[in-house]
Protein backbone atom coordinates (compact mmCIF):
# COMPACT_ATOMS: atom_id res chain seq x y z
CA UNK A 1 0.00 0.00 0.00
CA UNK A 2 1.84 3.14 -1.41
CA UNK A 3 0.23 6.58 1.30
CA UNK A 4 1.15 9.75 0.69
CA UNK A 5 1.25 12.86 2.85
CA UNK A 6 0.34 16.32 2.08
CA UNK A 7 0.92 19.40 4.75
CA UNK A 8 3.79 18.86 7.25
CA UNK A 9 3.10 21.54 9.79
CA UNK A 10 3.04 21.02 13.53
CA UNK A 11 0.32 18.12 13.40
CA UNK A 12 1.10 16.94 10.07
CA UNK A 13 5.77 16.86 10.55
CA UNK A 14 4.18 14.80 13.32
CA UNK A 15 1.94 12.11 12.19
CA UNK A 16 3.73 11.71 8.93
CA UNK A 17 6.43 10.13 11.42
CA UNK A 18 4.84 7.85 13.22
CA UNK A 19 3.42 6.32 9.85
CA UNK A 20 7.32 6.10 8.82
CA UNK A 21 8.17 4.41 12.60
CA UNK A 22 5.92 1.59 11.38
CA UNK A 23 7.90 1.59 8.08
CA UNK A 24 5.02 2.49 5.61
CA UNK A 25 6.05 3.15 2.24
CA UNK A 26 5.65 7.26 2.53
CA UNK A 27 5.96 10.09 -0.02
CA UNK A 28 5.44 13.38 1.57
CA UNK A 29 4.73 17.02 0.06
CA UNK A 30 5.28 20.26 1.79
CA UNK A 31 5.62 23.97 0.15
CA UNK A 32 8.60 24.66 2.21
CA UNK A 33 11.03 21.42 1.45
CA UNK A 34 12.92 22.03 4.98
CA UNK A 35 9.79 20.18 6.91
CA UNK A 36 10.76 16.97 5.01
CA UNK A 37 14.43 16.76 5.80
CA UNK A 38 13.47 14.73 9.09
CA UNK A 39 11.17 13.02 7.09
CA UNK A 40 14.04 11.56 4.78
CA UNK A 41 15.74 10.48 7.85
CA UNK A 42 13.04 8.17 8.60
CA UNK A 43 12.37 6.73 5.39
CA UNK A 44 10.32 9.26 3.56
CA UNK A 45 10.21 9.87 -0.41
CA UNK A 46 9.84 13.16 -0.99
CA UNK A 47 7.65 14.99 -3.38
CA UNK A 48 8.11 18.61 -5.03
CA UNK A 49 4.59 18.70 -6.46
CA UNK A 50 0.88 17.81 -5.09
CA UNK A 51 1.10 15.58 -8.35
CA UNK A 52 3.87 13.59 -7.80
CA UNK A 53 3.20 12.69 -4.33
CA UNK A 54 -0.21 11.74 -5.10
CA UNK A 55 -0.35 9.89 -8.65
CA UNK A 56 0.71 6.45 -7.08
CA UNK A 57 -0.85 6.85 -3.87
CA UNK A 58 -3.61 4.33 -2.48
CA UNK A 59 -4.12 6.80 0.09
CA UNK A 60 -3.62 10.26 0.81
CA UNK A 61 -3.81 12.38 4.09
CA UNK A 62 -3.58 15.85 4.30
CA UNK A 63 -3.46 18.24 7.29
CA UNK A 64 -3.73 21.51 5.78
CA UNK A 65 -4.32 25.17 7.52
CA UNK A 66 -7.83 25.76 6.49
CA UNK A 67 -10.49 24.66 3.49
CA UNK A 68 -8.73 28.04 1.38
CA UNK A 69 -5.46 26.13 1.56
CA UNK A 70 -7.21 22.48 1.17
CA UNK A 71 -9.60 24.26 -1.89
CA UNK A 72 -6.23 25.96 -3.14
CA UNK A 73 -4.11 22.47 -3.10
CA UNK A 74 -6.82 19.46 -3.97
CA UNK A 75 -9.90 21.54 -6.01
CA UNK A 76 -9.77 21.47 -9.32
CA UNK A 77 -7.74 21.25 -13.12
CA UNK A 78 -4.59 21.98 -11.21
CA UNK A 79 -5.48 20.26 -7.55
CA UNK A 80 -4.41 16.85 -6.49
CA UNK A 81 -7.45 15.46 -6.71
CA UNK A 82 -7.08 15.47 -10.32
CA UNK A 83 -4.26 13.06 -10.79
CA UNK A 84 -4.83 10.83 -8.07
CA UNK A 85 -6.05 7.08 -8.84
CA UNK A 86 -9.59 5.99 -9.39
CA UNK A 87 -10.89 4.58 -6.00
CA UNK A 88 -8.29 6.21 -4.17
CA UNK A 89 -8.66 7.70 -0.63
CA UNK A 90 -8.57 11.00 0.36
CA UNK A 91 -8.41 11.02 4.51
CA UNK A 92 -8.42 14.95 5.02
CA UNK A 93 -7.46 15.69 8.58
CA UNK A 94 -7.68 19.44 8.45
CA UNK A 95 -10.11 21.53 10.56
CA UNK A 96 -13.25 22.29 8.43
CA UNK A 97 -16.65 23.65 8.33
CA UNK A 98 -18.98 20.58 8.11
CA UNK A 99 -20.56 22.80 4.84
CA UNK A 100 -17.17 22.35 3.36
CA UNK A 101 -16.61 19.00 4.35
CA UNK A 102 -19.71 17.93 1.95
CA UNK A 103 -17.75 19.99 -0.88
CA UNK A 104 -15.00 18.14 -0.66
CA UNK A 105 -16.93 15.27 -0.78
CA UNK A 106 -18.59 16.03 -3.86
CA UNK A 107 -15.31 17.49 -5.59
CA UNK A 108 -13.61 13.95 -4.84
CA UNK A 109 -16.33 12.03 -6.51
CA UNK A 110 -15.89 14.19 -9.70
CA UNK A 111 -12.29 12.20 -10.00
CA UNK A 112 -13.22 8.66 -8.85
CA UNK A 113 -11.84 9.58 -5.05
CA UNK A 114 -13.41 8.21 -2.56
CA UNK A 115 -13.23 10.86 0.41
CA UNK A 116 -12.95 10.41 4.41
CA UNK A 117 -13.10 13.35 6.75
CA UNK A 118 -10.67 12.76 10.02
CA UNK A 119 -10.22 15.87 12.22
CA UNK A 120 -7.92 14.94 14.95
CA UNK A 121 -8.50 15.67 18.57
CA UNK A 122 -5.08 16.71 20.42
CA UNK A 123 -2.33 19.02 20.18
CA UNK A 124 1.60 18.84 19.00
CA UNK A 125 2.79 16.42 21.82
CA UNK A 126 -0.19 14.32 21.22
CA UNK A 127 1.07 14.18 17.80
CA UNK A 128 4.15 13.47 18.13
CA UNK A 129 3.54 10.39 20.73
CA UNK A 130 0.54 8.95 18.32
CA UNK A 131 -1.71 9.91 20.85
CA UNK A 132 -4.65 11.47 18.12
CA UNK A 133 -8.21 10.76 18.14
CA UNK A 134 -9.26 11.17 14.73
CA UNK A 135 -12.99 11.85 14.60
CA UNK A 136 -13.75 9.76 11.21
CA UNK A 137 -16.83 10.74 9.09
CA UNK A 138 -17.50 8.53 6.20
CA UNK A 139 -18.19 5.35 4.55
CA UNK A 140 -17.74 2.09 6.41
CA UNK A 141 -15.62 0.31 4.00
CA UNK A 142 -13.08 3.54 3.53
CA UNK A 143 -12.62 3.81 6.91
CA UNK A 144 -12.05 0.24 7.49
CA UNK A 145 -9.26 0.46 5.13
CA UNK A 146 -7.64 3.53 6.40
CA UNK A 147 -8.13 3.17 10.19
CA UNK A 148 -4.81 0.70 10.07
CA UNK A 149 -2.71 3.93 9.99
CA UNK A 150 -4.65 6.01 11.60
CA UNK A 151 -4.12 3.86 14.74
CA UNK A 152 -0.09 4.39 13.57
CA UNK A 153 -1.21 7.78 14.43
CA UNK A 154 -2.91 8.07 17.06
CA UNK A 155 -4.57 5.93 19.88
CA UNK A 156 -8.51 6.17 18.82
CA UNK A 157 -10.31 6.46 15.80
CA UNK A 158 -13.79 7.09 16.24
CA UNK A 159 -16.67 6.59 13.53
CA UNK A 160 -18.82 9.72 14.32
CA UNK A 161 -21.22 9.15 10.88
CA UNK A 162 -22.05 10.15 7.58
CA UNK A 163 -19.33 13.46 6.23
CA UNK A 164 -20.05 16.84 8.41
CA UNK A 165 -20.62 14.88 11.50
CA UNK A 166 -16.96 14.76 12.22
CA UNK A 167 -16.11 18.33 11.19
CA UNK A 168 -18.86 19.63 13.16
CA UNK A 169 -17.62 17.86 16.07
CA UNK A 170 -14.32 19.18 15.75
CA UNK A 171 -15.56 22.67 15.60
CA UNK A 172 -17.40 22.33 18.95
CA UNK A 173 -14.37 20.88 20.68
CA UNK A 174 -11.61 24.34 19.47
CA UNK A 175 -14.73 26.66 20.09
CA UNK A 176 -14.77 25.12 23.88
CA UNK A 177 -11.12 25.30 23.97
CA UNK A 178 -10.80 28.90 22.73
CA UNK A 179 -13.49 30.10 25.23
CA UNK A 180 -12.20 28.26 27.94
CA UNK A 181 -8.97 30.26 27.36
CA UNK A 182 -10.46 33.63 26.91
CA UNK A 183 -12.53 33.04 30.27
CA UNK A 184 -9.07 32.21 32.28
CA UNK A 185 -7.21 35.28 30.64
CA UNK A 186 -10.11 37.49 31.24
CA UNK A 187 -10.39 36.08 34.87
CA UNK A 188 -6.91 36.42 35.14
CA UNK A 189 -6.62 40.14 34.04
CA UNK A 190 -9.49 41.42 36.45
CA UNK A 191 -7.89 39.58 38.98
CA UNK A 192 -4.98 41.09 38.43
CA UNK A 193 -6.10 44.31 38.05
CA UNK A 194 -7.72 44.09 41.98
CA UNK A 195 -4.68 43.61 42.85
CA UNK A 196 -4.63 39.74 43.17
CA UNK A 197 -0.83 38.53 42.87
CA UNK A 198 -0.37 36.81 39.17
CA UNK A 199 0.94 33.63 40.32
CA UNK A 200 -1.52 32.82 42.49
CA UNK A 201 -3.91 33.12 40.39
CA UNK A 202 -2.09 30.89 37.72
CA UNK A 203 -2.00 28.25 40.68
CA UNK A 204 -5.04 28.45 42.27
CA UNK A 205 -7.84 29.25 39.43
CA UNK A 206 -6.66 26.21 37.35
CA UNK A 207 -7.24 23.69 40.43
CA UNK A 208 -10.90 24.65 40.77
CA UNK A 209 -13.85 22.61 39.46
CA UNK A 210 -15.08 24.99 37.37
CA UNK A 211 -12.22 25.00 35.64
CA UNK A 212 -11.35 23.28 32.12
CA UNK A 213 -8.74 20.62 32.50
CA UNK A 214 -6.34 21.91 30.09
CA UNK A 215 -6.01 25.23 31.45
CA UNK A 216 -3.66 23.85 34.11
CA UNK A 217 -1.09 23.00 31.67
CA UNK A 218 -2.17 26.42 30.05
CA UNK A 219 -1.10 28.15 33.48
CA UNK A 220 2.08 26.15 33.64
CA UNK A 221 3.42 27.16 30.51
CA UNK A 222 2.66 31.34 31.81
CA UNK A 223 4.28 30.62 34.62
CA UNK A 224 7.39 29.17 33.20
CA UNK A 225 7.30 31.22 30.47
CA UNK A 226 7.20 29.01 27.87
CA UNK A 227 6.60 29.90 24.38
CA UNK A 228 6.33 26.93 22.53
CA UNK A 229 3.49 26.67 20.20
CA UNK A 230 1.07 23.85 20.83
CA UNK A 231 -1.92 25.71 18.52
CA UNK A 232 -0.76 28.80 16.55
CA UNK A 233 -3.70 31.28 17.62
CA UNK A 234 -4.22 32.21 14.24
CA UNK A 235 -5.47 28.97 13.87
CA UNK A 236 -8.13 28.89 16.24
CA UNK A 237 -9.02 32.43 15.38
CA UNK A 238 -9.46 30.48 11.91
CA UNK A 239 -11.48 27.70 14.14
CA UNK A 240 -13.72 30.35 15.54
CA UNK A 241 -14.52 31.75 12.44
CA UNK A 242 -15.65 28.09 11.03
CA UNK A 243 -17.95 27.62 14.28
CA UNK A 244 -19.39 31.47 13.78
CA UNK A 245 -20.40 30.69 10.41
CA UNK A 246 -21.61 27.29 11.09
CA UNK A 247 -24.05 28.76 13.53
CA UNK A 248 -25.06 31.34 11.07
CA UNK A 249 -25.67 28.64 8.24
CA UNK A 250 -28.23 27.21 10.85
CA UNK A 251 -29.84 30.53 11.86
CA UNK A 252 -27.94 30.71 15.32
CA UNK A 253 -27.03 34.48 16.16
CA UNK A 254 -26.29 36.62 18.68
CA UNK A 255 -23.90 34.55 20.40
CA UNK A 256 -20.78 35.28 22.23
CA UNK A 257 -18.42 34.31 19.32
CA UNK A 258 -18.52 37.90 17.95
CA UNK A 259 -16.62 39.10 20.65
CA UNK A 260 -14.38 36.17 20.74
CA UNK A 261 -13.86 36.42 17.24
CA UNK A 262 -12.83 40.29 17.96
CA UNK A 263 -10.33 39.79 20.67
CA UNK A 264 -8.40 36.52 19.11
CA UNK A 265 -8.27 39.22 16.53
CA UNK A 266 -7.16 42.03 18.31
CA UNK A 267 -3.87 39.26 19.35
CA UNK A 268 -3.36 38.83 15.38
CA UNK A 269 -3.61 42.20 14.82
CA UNK A 270 -0.76 42.65 17.90
CA UNK A 271 1.61 40.78 15.93
CA UNK A 272 0.76 37.14 18.10
CA UNK A 273 -1.46 35.06 15.59
CA UNK A 274 1.50 32.54 15.22
CA UNK A 275 2.27 32.23 19.20
CA UNK A 276 -0.02 29.66 21.30
CA UNK A 277 -3.40 30.55 21.44
CA UNK A 278 -2.46 31.15 25.14
CA UNK A 279 -1.20 34.40 24.30
CA UNK A 280 -4.43 35.76 23.87
CA UNK A 281 -3.67 36.35 27.76
CA UNK A 282 -0.83 38.33 26.79
CA UNK A 283 -2.37 40.75 24.47
CA UNK A 284 -5.55 41.07 26.99
CA UNK A 285 -2.02 42.15 29.04
CA UNK A 286 -0.75 44.76 26.68
CA UNK A 287 -4.14 46.47 26.59
CA UNK A 288 -5.18 46.40 30.32
CA UNK A 289 -2.11 46.35 31.99
CA UNK A 290 0.67 47.59 30.02
CA UNK A 291 2.63 48.70 32.90
CA UNK A 292 2.34 45.68 34.91
CA UNK A 293 5.70 43.21 34.37
CA UNK A 294 5.18 39.41 32.81
CA UNK A 295 6.27 37.90 36.24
Amino acid sequence: MKIAFIGLGIMGSRMASNLLKHKVDLTVYNRSLAATTPLVALGAKVAHTTTEAVKEADIVFSMLASPQVVKAVAYGQTGFLSKMKSKALWIDCSTISPAFALASAQEASKHEVVFVEAPVAGTKSHAENAELVFLVGGGTTAIAQATPYMEMMGKKVVHIGAISKASALKILINYLLAQGMLAFAEALVVGEKQGLDRRFLLEFLPNLPVAAPFLKSKANKLMQHDAEVQFPLELMYKDITLFADTAEANNITNLSTDVSKNLYQTAIKQGLGREDFSAVYNSLLQRFLPMHPQE
